[in-house]
C-alpha cells in the first residue's frame, strides 16, 4: 500500500486523473504516458558588437579606457607599484635644503654686509659713508639711490619725469650730441658739444650710429626726429621737453648735460633709480648730490596724490649691500 500511495502522490503532482480505484499497474502507465517537462532553455549569449577601427570603440580607445580604469582602482587602494612589476621610484635621503640668499653671495659681499645692520635704518651722511665701504667691485662704481613712491604712474598728473643737476656731477664722461640748424653750432661747440650737425648728421642715424649719452635738439628741428624714434626711444636718446633736450639755445643746453644734468623717471613699479655719483666722490659729495636729488623729487609731488608720497629710500653702491635710509619726505 506504501508503494500505491507514492505512485498517487507522483501522479497528483503530474496532474493526472488516477484514484486509489487503479490498480498499481494502471498508475505506473499513466505515469509513465504522462509528457515530461522540458528543461528550461538557457538564453542566447548577446552577440558583441564588432570593434571599430577607431574612435572610443576601438581595440586601443577600449584598453586604454581599461588601463586607466585599473590606474584609478590601485590610486584609491594606495598600490604604487608600477604596472610592469618594476618597484616604484622612491626618492630616498633628506629633502636639499635652501641656502639664505646672503650665504650664496661672494665673500667680498659678505664680508661688506657685515657692516650694515639691515634693521636700522640711517641718515644720509652715515649712508652715504657706509655706500663708500661697501663697494666691492675692482673698478670704480657708481652709487645709487632708489626710492618707493607711493605714486600711481599710470595716471598722468602721477608718472614723474623730470631733470636734477647734480652739484658735483655723476663722473661719467657725457657725450652731447646737438641737432641744430647751422647758425647755432658754433655756440653748441664752444659751450662743449661733442657732436654738432643737421643733414649730415641724420645720415648718421641712417646708419645707426649713436656716438653719444645725450642729444640736443631746438624745437623747430624736433620734426625731423620723428621718424627716428624706434631708434632713439628705447635707448633714452630721443630729446624731450622735460628733459631739458629741447630747448631754443641749445649752448645752456650742452652746458648743462656737461654739468651733471640727469634725468629721472618713476617706473611701473614706482620707483625711482638714479646715480648720484661715484665711489670715488667720497661721502661728502655724495651726500651733496643725494640732497639735490631728494629736493628735487620733493618739488615733484602730485597735488592729487593721497597717503604719503616717499615709501621707503635705500642706497647701495654698485655690487655692493643695500643701506636703508631715514625717510624725511612725507
Amino acid at each position: 500500500m506504501a508503494k500505491k500511495a507514492d505512485l498517487l502522490a507522483e501522479a497528483k503532482q503530474l496532474g493526472l486523473e488516477v484514484t486509489e480505484k487503479n490498480t498499481i499497474a494502471q498508475i505506473e502507465a499513466a505515469i509513465a504516458e504522462a509528457p515530461k517537462a522540458e528543461a528550461p532553455t538557457e538564453k542566447p549569449a548577446t552577440e558583441e558588437k564588432p570593434l571599430a577601427k577607431a574612435g572610443k570603440r576601438s581595440a586601443k580607445a577600449i584598453e586604454e579606457a581599461e588601463e586607466k580604469a585599473d590606474k584609478e582602482a590601485r590610486k584609491e587602494a594606495g598600490d604604487t607599484t608600477p604596472l610592469d612589476g618594476s618597484e616604484p621610484d622612491v626618492k630616498k635621503g633628506p629633502k636639499p635644503i635652501t641656502r639664505p640668499r646672503l650665504e650664496r653671495r661672494g665673500k667680498k659681499y659678505q664680508e661688506a654686509a657685515k657692516l650694515v645692520d639691515a634693521s636700522k635704518s640711517y641718515s644720509l651722511e652715515d649712508a652715504a659713508d657706509l655706500a663708500v665701504k661697501t663697494s666691492t667691485s675692482k673698478f670704480d662704481g657708481t652709487v645709487e639711490m632708489h626710492v618707493r613712491l607711493g605714486v600711481d604712474p599710470r595716471q598722468a598728473d602721477q608718472n614723474i619725469r623730470t631733470t636734477v643737476t647734480l652739484p658735483n656731477g655723476t663722473g661719467k664722461t657725457i657725450r652731447v650730441a646737438v641737432f641744430a640748424p647751422e647758425a647755432e653750432h658754433k655756440a653748441a661747440k664752444d659751450a662743449g658739444a661733442d657732436l654738432v650737425g643737421d643733414d649730415e648728421f641724420l645720415k648718421q642715424l641712417d646708419k645707426e650710429k649713436l656716438d653719444f649719452d645725450i642729444l640736443v635738439t631746438t624745437p623747430q628741428m624736433m620734426p625731423k626726429l620723428g621718424k627716428y624714434a624706434r631708434l632713439l626711444g628705447p635707448r633714452g636718446l630721443m630729446p624731450n621737453p622735460k628733459s631739458g633736450t629741447v630747448a631754443p639755445n641749445v649752448a645752456d643746453a650742452v652746458t648743462a648735460a656737461k654739468a651733471g644734468k640727469v634725468e629721472y623717471r618713476v617706473d611701473k613699479q614706482a620707483i625711482v633709480h638714479i646715480g648720484i655719483g661715484k665711489v670715488s666722490f667720497g661721502a661728502v659729495k655724495l651726500t651733496q648730490n643725494a640732497n639735490a636729488f631728494l629736493d628735487s623729487l620733493k618739488s615733484q609731488k602730485p597735488t592729487s596724490l593721497k597717503g604719503g608720497y616717499v615709501k621707503s629710500i635705500s642706497m647701495s653702491a654698485t655690487q655692493g649691500p643695500g643701506i636703508k635710509l631715514e625717510n624725511s619726505i612725507n
